[in-house]
């Protein structure tokens, strides 16, 4: 249960809020967690989201002892092309995340969960049983037809979004 350890480390982890450097925040606060299969199988996605909330709680009370005033999120999605959870804080809300592709967010953590528990490491060679399945991943590469990801977002800051 590796990965539970690291998203509570989150926590801990350095913490920049930085509203006229985002990039600066996006470096120092962007997080990437894997699991091998066999952590994946054992988790459940309660466990899971239940450690994210833990792990953004956290930061909120961290974020208020910093004396921070402003509007902070903390989010997290499954990056399925790399086969991981990455979570980051940021000063800004919901529907201004530094994401260049489009995206949903949602108060419900757990289909993010789920996608992750249920996907593949990355690495293993995908075979198209339908040939229109090729086709349509194709389009989707080339940055066709595709569809916004969901993020799970919580507010974190001290003012609201």
């Amino acid at each position: 249960m590796v990965l539970l350890t690291w998203i509570a480390e989150v926590a801990a982890e350095p913490l920049v809020l930085e509203p006229d450097d985002r990039q600066v925040e996006w470096e120092t606060n962007t997080w990437r967690l894997g699991a091998e299969d066999e952590d994946r199988m054992s988790l459940s996605v309660p466990e899971v989201v239940a450690t994210f909330e833990r792990t953004a709680s956290a930061i909120r009370s961290r974020i208020r002892d910093l004396d921070f005033h402003g509007v902070a999120t903390f989010y997290v999605w499954h990056d399925e092309q790399a086969g991981q959870l990455r979570c980051s804080t940021g000063s800004v809300p919901p529907n201004e995340l530094p994401f260049a592709g489009s995206y949903v967010h949602s108060g419900d953590l757990g289909p993010v969960i789920e996608g992750f528990l249920a996907g593949r490491q990355p690495g293993v060679v995908v075979t198209w049983s339908n040939p229109d399945a090729g086709k349509n991943a194709e389009r989707t590469a080339a940055g066709q037809d595709v569809s916004p990801f969901p993020v799970w977002v919580t507010s974190v800051g001290t003012a609201s979004h």
